[in-house]
């Protein structure tokens, strides 16, 4: 076979496949071989380009990013420096701002001075004020032109008092008002409770004092607790009585009665320093003596 025989050749294939089947599976992937080759042909090469691609992409990122951090630390730096030097300038800036304030003249005025004389030559007989001879002065400690300093610095000392002086007045804070609770209301609770006198042991005693047995429940030998809610008004008396739980209606009624008769008055109960109507409640227990 020569050596310069191509055997992707239609005319090799032909030979090949004379006198047989062409239509079977042999051939057609022998016409396609060609076409085959050229696209793995043409992978690879876009695989080793795109291989060749990313590795210089690769170094060129690495040695960016390796640069990267010295130039980053080289800006910060001189970020730093420019905003400390902007800082110094800025309070620099302020310390010439606030200047020293001037000290207060004292006008001249406030000072109590001795007024110097004036010397003038006259003749004698015009002469209206005495004029003082050496001894005289001596003794007056007053020097011409000087100052009298005691009461000068007072006057300086009271001017500098009385100036920008602010009267500011204690504003008292004015008390809650407290409203009158009403006086037709019944509370049934209040923050201070009325008060038999004797306390509770003196008013149960006081109403088993007028009790009365009533006969009908005790031949029939009723016996139990009866609860009884009564008014307390504002000024101490009793007013509406009703039965809060009952045992019998003799002794219910027996119960209201006893307490109707209570002749002393509770110190009433109050809400918000006020008198007012408060409910009480009391039991009442009927006993029979077997």
């Amino acid at each position: 076979m020569a050596k310069d025989v191509d055997l992707s050749s239609k005319e090799w294939r032909d030979l090949v496949f004379e006198g047989k089947n062409k239509e079977y599976g042999a051939y057609v992937m022998r016409s396609n071989s060609v076409k085959r080759h050229n696209r793995a042909m043409l992978v690879i090469i876009l695989i080793l380009a795109v291989v060749a691609i990313l590795g210089i992409v690769v170094n060129t990122v690495i040695a960016a990013a390796e640069a990267r951090p010295e130039d980053e630390n080289e800006q910060a730096l001189v970020e730093m420096a420019t905003e400390a030097e902007e800082e110094e300038e800025e309070m620099e800036e302020e310390q010439q701002k606030y200047e020293e304030p001037e000290p207060e003249v004292i006008k001249e005025d406030l000072l109590n001075t001795v007024k110097l004389t004036e010397i003038a030559i006259m003749e004698d007989d015009k002469v209206t004020e005495q004029i003082k001879n050496q001894d005289e002065l001596k003794e007056d400690d007053t020097a011409v032109g000087a100052v009298n300093e005691d009461r000068g610095v007072d006057n300086i000392i009271d001017a500098q008092e009385h100036k920008n002086v602010v009267v500011v007045e204690e504003v008292k804070p004015e008390p809650p008002k407290v409203e009158k609770p009403d006086d037709n209301k019944v509370f049934t609770s209040v923050e201070q409770m009325p008060v038999y006198p004797g306390g509770e042991g003196a008013l149960l005693a006081d109403i088993h004092k007028n009790l009365v047995y009533p006969p009908v429940a005790a031949e029939n030998g009723v016996e139990g607790k009866v609860t009884v809610s009564f008014v307390v008004t504002k000024n101490g008396s009793i007013g509406e009585v009703k039965v809060a739980r009952g045992k019998d209606p003799d002794l219910d009624k027996e119960a209201q009665r006893a307490v109707r008769a209570l002749k002393k008055k509770f110190t009433p109960g109050k809400m918000n320093g006020h008198a007012v109507n408060v409910w009480y409640h009391v039991p009442i227990t009927f006993r029979l003596n077997k």
